[in-house]
């Protein structure tokens, strides 16, 4: 029997099933995170997304099949081995009581430490550069209580930079954001691409997908029905197939990435 040639990116998996107790989300999944994309994996609710990308994170223990990285499986790798290559911002978060936007950020920097070394030039020079990243630096001091969900958002994501991986994932960043908060996180992941990192983003709103990915990746059910460029993925038949939705798929009139257009239901 053919052996399933190993991932040719620093990131994929083969033969992953992944599972919550005995329901099954996905099945014998073969994919490759091409390496320094920006890849948005998109699909309605409950097919897998966020999933996968805890898979890839190891906060979730495949029930069959390997997530590898850098050619090898990600299991056998020491935890904090694991977190130098790869940072992940889950959906929804939860910091510490009291706990201030310096000291929150700084937990980033864990992967890199030791007991005899618990913190370093290097790690407060990453810590700092990651608040400028995010434009933070003046919430620095404040807790992380007080701040607003577009703040806060920002601060997670700093301390995903202060990890100083070249792997992001990114679990529905824009989730709970008003519309302006949600473009400044897209503008950010963008930024981390373009500055040579592969980062991978679960998002809802297809059109922020289309416009942002480089990568799209289409999941229905647990396994992926397409991936590609953002206008091979997102047709009208695609978007009909999957999310059962009519539409018109034309180009925005900003960017020229395909733009979702719902259809009418007939009077």
């Amino acid at each position: 029997m053919p052996t399933t040639a190993l991932p040719t990116t620093a990131l994929g998996a083969r033969g992953l099933t992944l599972a919550y107790d005995d329901r099954v989300v996905v099945s014998s999944l073969d994919v490759d995170v091409p390496d320094g994309e920006l890849t948005v994996v998109i699909g309605p609710n409950a097919c897998g997304k966020s999933t996968l990308l805890k898979a890839f994170a190891r906060t979730l223990k495949p029930s069959a099949g390997t997530v590898y990285l850098d050619g090898v499986p990600i299991s056998s790798l020491r935890p904090k081995a694991a977190a130098r290559r790869v940072a992940m911002l889950p959906q929804t978060p939860i910091a510490p009581d009291g706990i201030t936007v310096r000291d929150l950020v700084s937990r980033g920097r864990f992967p890199h430490q030791d007991l005899l070394h618990p913190s370093s030039g290097s790690d407060r020079a990453a810590v700092q550069a990651a608040l400028e990243q995010t434009d933070t630096v003046s919430l620095a001091d404040r807790s992380v209580d007080e701040l607003s969900g577009g703040q806060r958002q920002r601060v997670w994501i700093a301390m995903v930079l202060a990890q100083e991986t070249d792997i992001v994932l990114l679990d529905e960043p824009t989730t709970f954001l008003d519309i302006a908060h949600q473009y400044d996180v897209l503008e950010l992941a963008a930024e981390l691409h373009r500055a040579g990192r592969t980062v991978v983003a679960v998002l809802h709103d297809l059109n922020q997908a289309a416009r942002y990915a480089t990568h799209l990746v289409a999941m229905r059910a647990g396994s992926i029905v397409a991936a590609g460029t953002p206008s091979e993925v997102l047709t009208a038949s695609l978007v009909e197939d999957v999310f059962g939705l009519p539409c018109v798929v034309v180009p925005d009139p900003e960017t020229g990435t395909p733009l979702v257009v719902p259809r009418r239901p007939a009077a």
